[in-house]
């Protein structure tokens, strides 16, 4: 064990092995806990440095990296955290790397806990990035965990970026906001998988500009809405030329649970191509009914087809 992994709680550790999987200690790393850094390492190719006008990191990524990943998770442990971050990442040219963030709050008492983390990305030309978020709260279920995550995405002609975000629950409240524009051939990804439930309010916003030709966007949302939970989702893809755009909105509503679902369209070109598409409903009672009859409880059948569903 390194002595890293020496200074993890188990609170800490038990979030970081929701958020980030097993994190390489080889790899770039840095690791974020109640508003501190716990430990941190660069490597030839992934330069992180602290910023000096906010708190939070300036990640540089060598021109032609291939094959290899950062991690740059948070935690929270403590009772009134008002946590706050800015993440830059500088992604050079033809690079090829994963990035791995994620958010966890675990709270215990009565006081709300917050994170709020702000990552803006500059892709340079050819640059192809897998990017990986997972937010998730645990403790008291009737403890604030707060998680206000930013996104903005400037990305250079032929780049690539896939973002895969997932929020797993626990998380009483969230504003997701994604804000991206696209130079020439420039191809972005985006899944997005949410489960609330009891009295959880989550809202996404993106907003995707296709400034460059040949340009496109494929956007997707799957949700799940238990208990009095609500959830809002609001798309606007923007075709300023000739370029592709796609937005997806799926969701599942369990109990008293509400969605909204907003997906908006603007073509400035003739030549733009865009597409959007939503669907709210709930579980089909002969799903239920056929999971019944191999053995399953209701409450088992419902929860292996949102398992399924939000996969």
């Amino acid at each position: 064990m390194s002595d890293i992994e020496k200074k993890i709680d188990k609170e800490t550790a038990a979030l970081l092995e929701t958020v980030s999987g097993e994190i390489d200690f080889n790899a770039a790393f840095n690791i974020r806990s109640n508003s501190g850094c716990i430990g941190r390492q660069s490597t030839e190719n992934i330069k992180i440095d602290s910023k000096e006008d906010n708190p939070g990191l300036d990640i540089h990524i060598k021109a032609g990296t291939k094959g290899e990943k950062c991690y740059i998770p948070a935690c929270v442990t403590k009772p009134g955290i008002d946590d706050l971050v800015y993440n830059d990442f500088y992604v050079g040219k033809d690079a090829d790397v994963t990035i791995v963030a994620g958010c966890g709050i675990h709270t215990e008492t009565g006081e709300p806990a917050r994170h709020s983390g702000i990552h803006r990305f500059f892709l340079e030309e050819g640059a192809h990035v897998l990017y990986e978020e997972k937010h998730i709260g645990t403790g008291a279920a009737q403890t604030e965990k707060i998680i206000d995550p930013v996104t903005e995405i400037f990305m250079g002609p032929d780049s690539y970026l896939e973002m895969d975000t997932v929020q797993l629950g626990g998380v009483l409240h969230s504003l997701r906001k994604t804000n991206a524009k696209l130079e020439e051939n420039a191809k972005l990804v985006i899944r997005e998988r949410l489960l609330t439930d009891g009295d959880e309010h989550a809202e996404s916003y993106f907003e995707v500009e296709m400034a460059g030709a040949g340009s496109g966007v494929n956007l997707m949302s799957r949700s799940v809405a238990k208990g009095n939970s609500y959830q809002k989702y609001q798309s606007n893809i923007i075709g300023n030329v000739e370029c592709t755009g796609h937005s997806e909105c799926d969701a599942i509503l369990s109990d008293n649970g509400r969605v909204d679902a907003i997906p908006m369209l603007v073509a400035n070109s003739k030549d733009a191509a865009l597409i959007h598409e939503a669907a709210i409903g709930k579980i089909a009672g002969e799903q239920i009914l056929k999971l019944r009859t191999l053995g399953l409880t209701e409450e088992e059948a419902e929860a292996a087809i949102i398992d399924g569903f939000l996969k």
